[in-house]
């Protein structure tokens, strides 16, 4: 069973809550990408998304994009990034997802070259952006065939129509963000209860929250109802903070990993 997969059945059968943060491959340094995997890893994450850089990254706020921009001039390529998560595989346990532009996977070879490439590494989902339903059916059947899930957003501002469309298309789990804007850490908790409960209605596949969740006390909010946390802005942020104290950037994600699955129900 894909790692995803698997995870998402465990945390069902003991009725527990997966958190799943959100690091920059290639970032604070161009080879960090496989120690801040298994320092997650040890810290609690259960999948973790890898963002692979981009100059023009989809709806991420400053934080995100900033850390993308300084990964890719510090010489970080998604080729790197993927062979780094390809070094440390054999090591790790938990699901790992690319989260890619399109531009990129045309660029290593569209669907005939780069999901192999991410299969080859040890990647277990893919999730494409700004990739549109109706544009998707190829990727997604590739990804199947491969054994990668394929996960789509669903904004808030998203039809109920067209959130059942997306919903269904995916596989592993459905994204839902949890507030309008980009990614960013935010003070208040988002309401993400009655988005939850229609998703169910069309879907049985499990759905992870994600978009300006950054505290503790968040992550235990949004999973009080969805099945998933997700971590993106704030952790590249205690990263980032790491290294420019000379301290170092991956014990400080699992530091914070720590502290982000305090409280919750076991995965």
């Amino acid at each position: 069973m894909n790692r995803i997969d698997a995870a998402f059945a465990r945390a069902r059968e003991r009725r527990g809550r997966l958190l799943m943060p959100f690091i920059c491959g290639g970032f604070p340094l161009p080879n960090a990408t496989g120690m801040t995997l298994q320092a997650l890893q040890a810290g609690g994450a259960d999948i973790v998304e890898v963002g692979i850089p981009f100059s023009d990254p989809i709806a991420d706020g400053p934080v995100i994009a900033g850390a993308m921009h300084r990964a890719i001039a510090a010489g970080s390529t998604p080729e790197s990034v993927i062979d780094q998560v390809a070094d440390v595989r054999d090591s790790l346990s938990i699901g790992v997802v690319a989260m890619v532009s399109i531009s990129i996977v045309h660029r290593l070879g569209g669907l005939q070259g780069f999901i192999p490439r991410l299969v080859a590494a040890g990647f277990d989902g893919v999730i494409v952006p700004d990739l549109p339903l109706e544009e998707g059916i190829g990727y997604r059947e590739a990804a199947a065939t491969a054994g990668l899930t394929f996960s789509h957003l669903i904004a808030p501002t998203t039809p109920r129509d067209r959130a059942s469309d997306l919903a269904r298309a995916s596989s592993g789990f459905v994204y839902l963000i949890a507030r309008t804007g980009i990614t960013g850490e935010r003070s208040d908790i988002p309401d993400v209860a009655e988005r939850v409960a229609s998703l169910r209605r069309s879907t049985d596949l499990p759905i992870a929250c994600g978009f300006g969740i950054s505290t503790a006390e968040q992550v235990r909010a949004v999973v009080a109802h969805a099945d998933a946390a997700i971590v993106g802005s704030a952790m590249v942020k205690r990263i980032d903070a790491a290294a420019a104290r000379g301290e170092n950037p991956a014990g400080a994600a699992e530091q914070f990993c720590r502290e982000l699955r305090s409280g919750m129900p076991p995965a």
